[in-house]
């Protein structure tokens, strides 16, 4: 398994935003209204992966042993909650898209323009968790266990 890549979060939002606008183009009178803290699930992912963050990080600084199935587990979990939240960014940009030139028409648009931009900002903060927990598993290369040791490599 390989860390996260930008090409994939742009990919997985891509799909988002695509499937998102055409769902609230075509068929946003048949959907039902957007809870308008739907989004906020994200964070409290968010918020369980940043707990991991820092002890994983914490563990790793103080050498203490840390499992690497643990880690491969964090890493695993770090990488999809990425993906999940590119996927979510898209789908609420694409919802945010397709919404606003009907803000003014429609009153429903209005309330579920808010939950878009509620889902946008908690799918985004998802994100960088997600990106900080894989950093954090990341082996500490050998400069930054010894700092006398000037080599590179």
């Amino acid at each position: 398994m390989h860390f996260t890549r930008p090409r994939e979060l742009v990919t997985a939002g891509l799909v988002g935003v695509v499937l998102a606008y055409l769902a609230f183009k075509f068929a946003y009178g048949s959907l039902p209204r957007l809870p308008r803290y739907a989004g906020v699930t994200l964070v409290v992912l968010a918020a369980v992966e940043a707990a991991l963050a820092f002890s994983i990080r914490s563990r790793i600084r103080s050498g203490r042993l840390i499992g690497a199935l643990g880690v491969a587990r964090a890493v695993a979990l770090a990488k999809a909650s990425s993906l999940l939240g590119a996927l979510m960014l898209g789908a609420w940009l694409g919802a945010l898209v397709a919404l606003l030139p009907s803000v003014d028409e429609v009153t429903a648009a209005a309330s579920d323009l808010r939950s878009a931009i509620i889902g946008a900002i908690s799918a985004a903060v998802l994100i960088a968790v997600a990106l900080w927990l894989e950093h954090c598993c990341r082996t500490p290369e050998q400069r930054d266990q010894d700092p006398d040791d000037h080599r590179t490599g």
